[in-house]
C-alpha cells in the first residue's frame, strides 16, 4: 500500500459550477469527473454547438469536445488517455423509454451512438478500457447529449486487453471484455445477448429482440422468470470472461447493475444469491437504465483481483450504520481503496427511514434532500471509520437522482461535509422512483484508505 493522500487536479478546462475537483489522484489511481460539453457560463460551449443540423452531428461534436477536456484532465494529473484508462463511464440523455415503457418491461432507447465511439476511438487506443454506456433521463446541463467519466491508473503497469473467450460472444463496440492493469481487472458491462439478435438469419429469432437463446423464457410456458433468466446468462458471460483474464469470482469487490425496472430487483437478487453464496462484491443496483440491446433488462459490470495478486480482500461490517437490506456487504477494502455498496436513506429492511419526507400535513417545512443526504453521509462516515479511513477521503461519487426535485438542497449538504477537497463526481436524473419508494437519492461510493 501507499501513503499517498488524495490530491486534487485541476486541468486548464472550464471550471465546473457543481462542488466537485475535476479528478483526484490518489493510490495511483485517477478518477475523473463526469465531463460535458459545458464552459459552465453559457451552457453548451459554443465551440460545442452545432451550426448547422444537416451538416454536423450534435453527438459527434460534443464528444470531441468531451474528449478533449478529458485528455488534458487525464494528462494534468500525471497519465494518458490513450494507455492509462482503464474503466469508462458514458452517460446518454435520452426521452425514451418511457416511464411507461419501463413499467412494461423495455429498457430500449433506440439511440445511435456511433458518432460519440467514433470521437471517443481517436483518444483511446486498443486495449479500449472495460466499458459502460447506458441511456438516463437528464443531466444537469440543459442540451448536453453525453457526459463520460473514468478512472486512470498511474503505475509502471502494462494494460492487458483480453478478447471474450470461446463461446462467449464478442461485443461490437470496440471496449475489452476485460482489462488488467497490476493487480486489478476491470469487466466491461455485459448485457444477456449475443450481439446478433434477430439480424440476418432466423436462428437468433425474437421476437424484436437482442437477447440470446438462452436469456430467453418461452411464451409459450408458465414457468420461468425473465430478469432471472437474464441476470444468470450474463453472470455466466461474465465469469467466463473473469476466468480468460486470469481471475475470478471470489475475487470480486465491486459490482455495478443496471436493471430496466425496480421491480426487477428481487429477481435479480434471487440468482445473486447463487453466483456469490459467500463474501459477495460491494454491489450498486440502479434502475430505469436504458440499455444497449432491446430486449435487455439487466447490465453488469464487475471490478476484480487477479488471481495473483497478494491484495486481501476485506468485508467490512459495522453496526453503527445500517445493515444492507439484500445480498451485498456495506463495504470491500482492498489495499487502499473502500467500495462501498449503494447508498440511500433507508433502513436494513429496504424501507425510508423516518424523517426523510416533509410531513404531509406540514408541506412547508423540512427538506427531503438535505434530511436524506446528511442520513447517508452519517452511514457511510462510519462505514470508513470501521474500515480505518474517514468520509473526507471519499474520491469518487456517481449520484442519481429520481426527479432531481431536491437537487439543489442535495448537493449543498453533500458539499458542506467536504470543506478541502471536493470528491470526483458525476451526476445524473434517471426518471422514476428508487428501490427503496421516498429515497431521491443514490450514492455509489469510492474511498481512499491510507496505508
Amino acid at each position: 500500500m501507499t501513503d499517498t493522500h488524495p490530491q486534487a487536479v485541476w486541468p486548464d478546462i472550464p471550471k465546473p459550477l457543481m462542488p466537485y475537483t475535476p479528478a483526484v489522484k490518489a493510490g495511483g489511481w485517477l478518477f475523473i469527473s463526469g465531463q460535458l460539453a459545458s464552459d459552465f457560463e453559457t451552457g453548451i460551449a459554443p465551440e460545442a454547438r452545432v451550426a448547422n443540423g444537416f451538416i454536423e452531428d450534435e453527438l459527434a461534436v460534443q464528444s470531441r469536445f468531451v474528449m478533449k477536456t478529458l485528455a488534458a484532465t487525464v494528462k494534468a494529473g500525471g497519465c494518458d488517455i490513450a494507455r492509462d484508462v482503464v474503466r469508462i463511464w458514458q452517460w446518454f440523455p435520452y426521452d425514451t423509454p418511457t416511464y411507461e415503457q419501463f413499467e412494461s418491461g423495455d429498457s430500449w432507447p433506440g439511440l445511435s451512438i456511433t458518432p460519440y465511439l467514433e470521437a471517443r476511438n481517436e483518444y483511446i487506443r486498443e486495449p479500449r478500457p472495460a466499458s459502460t454506456a447506458v441511456s438516463i433521463r437528464a443531466l444537469p446541463v440543459r442540451g448536453a447529449r453525453i457526459e463520460v467519466d473514468l478512472i486512470a491508473m498511474d503505475d509502471p503497469s502494462v494494460p492487458i486487453g483480453y478478447a471474450a473467450p470461446e463461446g462467449v460472444p464478442m461485443p461490437v463496440a470496440g471496449y475489452s471484455p476485460a482489462l488488467r492493469r497490476g493487480d486489478w481487472v476491470f469487466l466491461a458491462g455485459e448485457v444477456p445477448t449475443d450481439w446478433k439478435g434477430d439480424y440476418t438469419t432466423p436462428r437468433h429469432m425474437g421476437p424484436k429482440s437482442a437477447l440470446a437463446p438462452d436469456a430467453r423464457l418461452n411464451p409459450y410456458l408458465w414457468y420461468g422468470s425473465s430478469i432471472e433468466a437474464q441476470t444468470d446468462y450474463t453472470l455466466q458471460k461474465l465469469a467466463r470472461i473473469a476466468a480468460a483474464a486470469g481471475t475470478s469470482f471470489e475475487r470480486a469487490v465491486k459490482a455495478e447493475v443496471y436493471i430496466g425496472h425496480p421491480r426487477d430487483y428481487a429477481g435479480m437478487d434471487r440468482v445473486w444469491k447463487k453466483w456469490f453464496p459467500r463474501n459477495p462484491p460491494a454491489r450498486c443496483v440502479i434502475p430505469y437504465m436504458g440499455l444497449g440491446t432491446m430486449g435487455s433488462r439487466i447490465e453488469i459490470a464487475l471490478t476484480l483481483l487477479a488471481a495473483d495478486s497478494k491484495l486481501q480482500i476485506e468485508t467490512i461490517e459495522t453496526s453503527a450504520a445500517p445493515e444492507p437490506f439484500s445480498h451485498e456487504p456495506q463495504a470491500v477494502k482492498v489495499g487502499n481503496f473502500l467500495f462501498l455498496s449503494q447508498q440511500m436513506a433507508c433502513d436494513s429492511r429496504g424501507v425510508l427511514a423516518p424523517g426523510m419526507l416533509r410531513h404531509p400535513e406540514f408541506p412547508w417545512y423540512g427538506s427531503p434532500g438535505k434530511a436524506q443526504m446528511r442520513y447517508m453521509l452519517k452511514n457511510v462516515s462510519a462505514i470508513c471509520e470501521a474500515a480505518g479511513t474517514h468520509l473526507e477521503n471519499v474520491v469518487r461519487r456517481a449520484c442519481f437522482h429520481d426527479e432531481g426535485t431536491y437537487f439543489a438542497d442535495s448537493i449543498e449538504e453533500w458539499a458542506a461535509h467536504f470543506p478541502k477537497l471536493k470528491p470526483a463526481s458525476t451526476t445524473m436524473k434517471i426518471g422514476g422512483p428508487l428501490v427503496v419508494p421516498g429515497a431521491n437519492t443514490l450514492l455509489d461510493l469510492i474511498a481512499y484508505v491510507p496505508g
